[in-house]
């Protein structure tokens, strides 16, 4: 589907999905429910500056789960802009490309969880972040933010930050793949397809998340 349409108001879901779960979808869908948007696009990061030195999952893996959990959902995508850098992209960077690749008159949102939103002002660039997407917050367990002091710290977002409630599913990647290593079962929190992604190809076992750190992947 082609994002480029004017007038076309798109979702863009960042972050390194290792591995995605149910609560990124429920996350995507909420907010294009909310917000009436036409699309949401998952761009999972190449090299997310704030993991740098910690294995990551190699990307073919975390692009091929995004793919198996958005299908028959025409509404959510997937991009690989977050993957061009080849040094380690940051938020801002990632929605200048977006914005040159779909053209200006698309109007880009930036989905977030409310922990991330209480973070922003220590984000780089967090002004001209708010300039090039407006901010999409979904609600997370036990979070409470400040949004007035927020805005007061960053004068760009104002009138441009969307909270949209979700339901409270506290999941986490780190704890997925650690219940991975564990021997323990993760039916539920991911989609089926992802799970039996996962253990095919035996990702997130105590040995192989050993070989992803010393290869720094």
């Amino acid at each position: 589907m082609d994002e480029r349409a004017a007038g076309r108001r798109i979702g863009i879901y960042g972050g390194t999905f290792d591995p995605i779960h149910v609560g990124h979808l429920v996350a995507a869908s909420e907010v294009h429910a909310a917000l009436a948007l036409d699309r949401v696009v998952f761009m999972p990061a190449g090299r997310p500056p704030h993991k740098r030195g910690q294995g990551i999952t190699p990307v073919a893996h975390r692009l091929r789960m995004v793919e198996l959990a958005i299908a028959g959902r025409p509404y959510l995508g997937l991009s690989t802009l977050d993957l061009a850098a080849e040094t380690a992209s940051y938020t801002v960077d990632l929605l200048a490309r977006a914005r040159d690749a779909w053209g200006a008159g698309v109007e880009r949102f930036f989905i977030m969880g409310e922990d991330s939103l209480r973070d922003f002002p220590s984000w780089y660039a967090p002004g001209r972040i708010a300039e090039l997407a407006q901010l999409a917050v979904v609600t997370r367990p036990n979070v409470d933010v400040d949004l007035d002091s927020v805005v007061r710290a960053i004068p760009q977002l104002a009138g441009r930050v969307h909270c949209v409630p979700m339901p409270q599913l506290d999941i986490a990647s780190r704890d997925l793949r650690a219940r991975v290593a564990a021997g323990r079962p993760i039916a539920y929190q991911v989609p089926r397809a992802v799970e039996e992604y996962i253990a095919a190809q035996g990702l997130y076992r105590s040995t192989n998340d050993e070989v992803r750190s010393r290869n720094g992947e």
